[in-house]
């Protein structure tokens, strides 16, 4: 049975069934004292609502109103009930679906028609700042794991009615609510048409993150790199919406989606328009220089060392070479192995708690390094490449998967074919980096225009137009001058 019937009993039995095994659903009946024919039915989860709502602002009016027409749901609501957010419903999934979201639910005695009022109280995360994008200056709001909260911290910044929001609700078993935000007249409709498309394709049992969603939803399912923005952050989705994107929030999630992504997002920081456009341009250019270097570092000290030699000066030829007899093991192998470990002591510090995981890992790398050069297991210069690797990877926290994945595939051309595979990998890796794109929208390339706002950020004042990938509303700054 899907739809209500004009029988409360056999709906309170249909309702019983769906949550039955539920200790906390609750089914409290009220009378109405003036009128001992209107009986009313309310339906909610123990812990989910907040008691005091309900107390006084439904409760209370229903036993109290006088001349009720308990007949007519629409007139219960217009005529007795306080609450906010009314919803009439004959629907008994969207009956289940509103109590297990903290949502009370009246079924009166006469009608067939229910209503819904919104009466969550249960707790949440309150608003901190990200610990993940921590900023000297600028807003320190967060989001948190409550939808309607999240929404909230974005209706704020918009406040005019350009601010679209539609709901979807994905997941059979744990119908996840998820918000689809734009601002209208800026957004691409031909975007929003593809990610609405993506989302109804999504058949899964339940919807836990974000994440879910951009494994779901991306372009390239099989690239390292990634192809939707995530942040905690208000203030950059109102900036991405603000430039023709696209927002996805997900209940439960403090993670935010944004579409399009371009790839020069991977170097741009939020804090880059909060401090002086040359400060911000310099460190985008030393983020561009710590990808390179935490990618190609092993890989370019493996064809040194082992296959094109004769580069280095004579005398670093000669210290090295003295070194690389103490050592048992061939440098590629060295390499391999000082990578994986400092990969396992970057892990356990993150799985750590807060102060003991960061000084296991300074520690634990200082020791173990020691103790391999000591033990003349490994050379010292492949400490110093290691230690640069794993240094530089920390500038770029975007692209920590691909950098470990290409790190590991340019090191493994490099053992095998010296220089020349080390070309061919960077090659083939520059190939499939052109051919990313997200919601059909390419990575690369852009407008001379979007130039301003890639590698370095140009003066505010000359940032006076969207980039024409992500929005067909090119102007959004018109300078008055004098």
């Amino acid at each position: 049975m899907e739809m209500l019937t004009d029988s409360a009993e056999k709906n309170l039995v249909e309702v019983k069934r769906r949550f039955e095994g539920d200790d906390t659903f609750i089914l409290r009946t009220v009378r109405n004292l003036h009128d001992p024919d209107a009986v009313f039915h309310l339906l909610y989860c123990g812990g989910m609502i907040d008691n005091a709502i309900v107390d006084e602002y439904i409760i209370g009016p229903l036993v109290n109103s006088k001349a009720v027409d308990h007949k007519r749901p629409s007139a219960v609501v217009e005529e007795a009930l306080l609450a906010h957010f009314p919803k009439l419903t004959s629907s008994f999934s969207e009956i289940e679906e509103s109590i297990a979201s903290g949502d009370t639910v009246i079924l009166p005695s006469g009608g067939v028609k229910a209503i819904i009022f919104s009466t969550q109280g249960f707790s949440v995360r309150g608003i901190t700042e990200p610990d993940g994008e921590k900023v000297l200056s600028g807003p320190r709001e967060g989001f948190s794991e409550a939808l309607l909260g999240n929404l909230a911290m974005l209706h704020r910044r918009f406040r005019n009615g350009s601010l679209k929001i539609e709901n979807h609700t994905i997941g059979r078993r744990t119908r996840t609510r998820v918000a689809l935000c734009w601002l209208d007249g800026v957004a691409k409709p031909g975007l929003l048409a593809e990610i609405r498309a993506r989302l109804g394709q999504i058949d899964i049992d339940g919807v836990l993150d974000s994440h879910t969603l951009e494994e779901m939803t991306r372009d390239h399912r099989w690239s390292p790199f990634h192809t939707a923005g995530t942040t905690e952050r208000s203030d950059i989705v109102a900036a991405k919406l603000l430039e023709g994107r696209i927002a996805l929030l997900v209940d439960g999630s403090p993670v935010v989606l944004t579409l399009p992504y371009l790839f020069v997002e991977n170097f741009q920081s939020n804090e880059d328009y909060y401090v002086s456009f040359i400060h911000a341009s310099f460190a985008r250019l030393i983020r561009v220089a710590a990808f390179f270097l935490t990618t190609l570092t092993p890989a370019l000290y493996i064809c040194v060392v082992s296959s094109h030699y004769e580069i280095l000066p004579g005398q670093m030829l000669l210290n090295m070479a003295s070194e690389f007899q103490n050592t048992p093991f061939p440098a590629a192998f060295e390499a391999f192995f000082m990578l994986i470990v400092f990969d396992i002591l970057r892990e356990t510090g993150m799985r750590m708690p807060a102060g003991g995981g960061q000084a296991l890992s300074i520690v634990g790398a200082l020791v173990i390094g020691q103790a391999a050069v000591e033990a003349r297991i490994v050379s010292p210069q492949m400490i110093i490449a290691a230690a640069l690797t794993g240094i530089t990877g920390i500038l770029v926290p975007k692209l920590d998967e691909a950098c470990l994945t290409l790190r590991f595939f340019l090191l493994a051309c490099a053992s095998l074919l010296g220089l020349f595979g080390l070309s061919a990998g960077a090659a083939a890796a520059i190939i499939h980096m052109q051919r990313l794109s997200s919601l059909g929208v390419k990575q690369f390339g852009g407008t001379r225009a979007d130039k301003k706002d890639s590698l370095i950020r140009a003066p505010l004042w000359m940032l006076d137009t969207r980039p024409a990938r992500l929005s067909d509303n090119r102007r959004r700054l018109r300078m008055r001058r004098k």
